[in-house]
């Protein structure tokens, strides 16, 4: 089981527990611009997916952990490696903190910074992803602070509420490898 620890949060494993906490992510209409949801998830499929979230990345292609600020506190937000490509030594970052009062207190920097040097020390991946709206000045703003370089946008990209929106593509590479 993976937990990662930093100095005021730590990342850990989903667990069987955490049914409704990833039920309010995944149905929250709020942040399916952001996650690229498109229809709700019932408490049974979640349920499915935490049965097979002990799976190893390699299986899986993805990680999804879960932002905690104590251990007995429940999870905050969620941070995932996905399309992990091990051929290629690549994957994409997605990071979400479910509510507003705990954003902009470095929750998700400290959160990004452990998945980054778990994904370069650990999986020796060369690369990370991340997939932004351009009008998302706050995770923008998050991956830049880690080295992310905007490489392209995609035009009209995203549609969410009958609106069409640019995603910018951002890149880590690791330069150690």
């Amino acid at each position: 089981m993976i937990t990662l620890k930093g100095e005021t949060i730590y990342l850990r494993a989903l667990e069987p527990n955490d049914l409704e906490f990833v039920y309010a992510m995944e149905n929250d209409l709020s942040i399916w611009e952001v996650s690229n949801t498109n229809t709700p998830y019932s408490r049974f499929l979640i349920r499915q997916y935490l049965e097979n979230a002990q799976q190893d990345i390699y299986e899986a292609k993805q990680l999804r952990l879960a932002i905690c600020q104590d251990e007995d506190f429940p999870a905050i937000g969620l941070i995932d490696l996905f399309e992990f490509d091990p051929k290629n030594n690549r994957a994409g970052v997605g990071i979400v903190i479910q509510k507003n009062e705990n954003r902009g207190q470095n929750i998700g920097s400290e959160a990004l910074e452990l998945l980054i040097n778990y994904s370069f020390l650990n999986l020796n991946l060369h690369q990370l992803y991340a997939n932004i709206s351009t009008n998302n000045e706050a995770s923008i703003a998050l991956f830049t602070k880690f080295g992310f370089e905007k490489i392209g946008v995609k035009k009209d990209w995203v549609l969410f509420q009958n609106h069409y929106y640019d995603e910018a593509i951002f890149q880590l590479i690791n330069k150690q490898i």
